[in-house]
């Protein structure tokens, strides 16, 4: 199984068009131990011939222009993708905005939950994936299904938030069960599998049950501290208020996702989601290093595991 970091940021990427913090600033000027980055997404595919995408970041164009396997196959006609599929891990706009750029008659299948399925019907933008070439399916939790290309996935609920734009005024903003999942996909011939987590409020008894002994996790890094953009004046809200556990913390309600992971014995253990604002993404920085030592890796566009 192949697996391609497509793209490695949160919203808004590396540097954010609107951002001058450090991170962004820097990155503009090319300075040393800082890279570009796109939106959150992947690629993955147990044959390199017909391939999954892992959300649909806004900068998906871009993201396949870059990725030569997931160009249309030489001779295969005028219209050919070899992307068979695309799975969302929840509405956010950074992972379904980029639906809007696989129109064109491109032919796939698109998995989410019910509730974000809903979300995408009441919105008359995404009428142009038509029905002749979308077909549209409910993943359903704690079930696995086959999705071709030799891959199958099982999606399961994780702590989070709904997306910004459901949001109402009620307790936890209407956030309900499943607004946010996490994806195990593994490939049916080998047996090989992997965890997708790029948005996660907390890890908690039942998902720390999930992915203890796991091959590999790749899990939301959004943030290094949970007030980590109120700190910078980029924000006024904190991690937990977006759904997004922060890597570092150790007491109370601020158990950081470094500490939380380290007695589930996951063998490969890689951050996706990062934001602008996180000061892991300097090499050389306390932050890198601190991640580093605690058997954490930082993606990067571009990157390839196989399992």
């Amino acid at each position: 199984m192949i697996v391609k970091v497509l793209g490695s940021a949160a919203g808004g990427g590396l540097p954010q068009a609107n951002c001058n913090c450090r991170n962004c600033a820097d990155v503009r000027a090319g300075r040393p131990g800082l890279s570009p980055r796109t939106q959150s997404s992947l690629a993955v595919s147990g044959d390199g011939k017909q391939w999954l995408l892992l959300n649909a970041s806004p900068d998906i164009r871009q993201q396949i222009n870059a990725t030569l396997e997931l160009a249309p196959p030489p001779g295969s006609g005028m219209r050919a993708s070899p992307i068979a599929a695309v799975a969302l891990t929840n509405g956010d706009v950074d992972h379904v905005a980029g639906l809007l750029s696989l129109r064109e008659g491109l032919s796939f299948t698109l998995y989410a939950s019910k509730r974000v399925l809903e979300a995408l019907a009441a919105n008359s933008i995404f009428n142009v994936l038509s029905s002749r070439h979308v077909t549209r399916v409910a993943l359903p939790l704690e079930e696995r299904i086959a999705v071709g290309g030799g891959l199958a996935i099982e999606a399961y609920a994780v702590p989070g938030k709904v997306a910004l734009y459901l949001e109402d005024a009620s307790d936890g903003f209407g956030t309900r069960e499943g607004d946010s999942i996490g994806l195990e996909i593994s490939d049916r011939v080998t047996g090989a599998a992997f965890h997708y987590i790029p948005g996660c409020a907390a890890v908690d008894a039942s998902l720390a049950a999930r992915l203890h002994g796991a091959r590999l996790v790749l899990f939301d890094g959004t943030l290094y501290t949970d007030e980590e953009m109120i700190a910078q004046g980029l924000s006024e809200k904190t991690g937990q208020r977006m759904g997004h556990i922060s890597m570092s913390g150790a007491q109370g309600a601020k158990v950081g996702s470094m500490a939380a992971f380290a007695t589930l014995g996951v063998e490969r253990r890689i951050y996706v989601h990062i934001n602008n604002s996180n000061p892991v993404l300097r090499e050389g920085s306390p932050e890198r290093a601190a991640v580093e030592r605690a058997g954490w890796e930082i993606a990067y566009d571009g990157m390839e595991i196989r399992l």
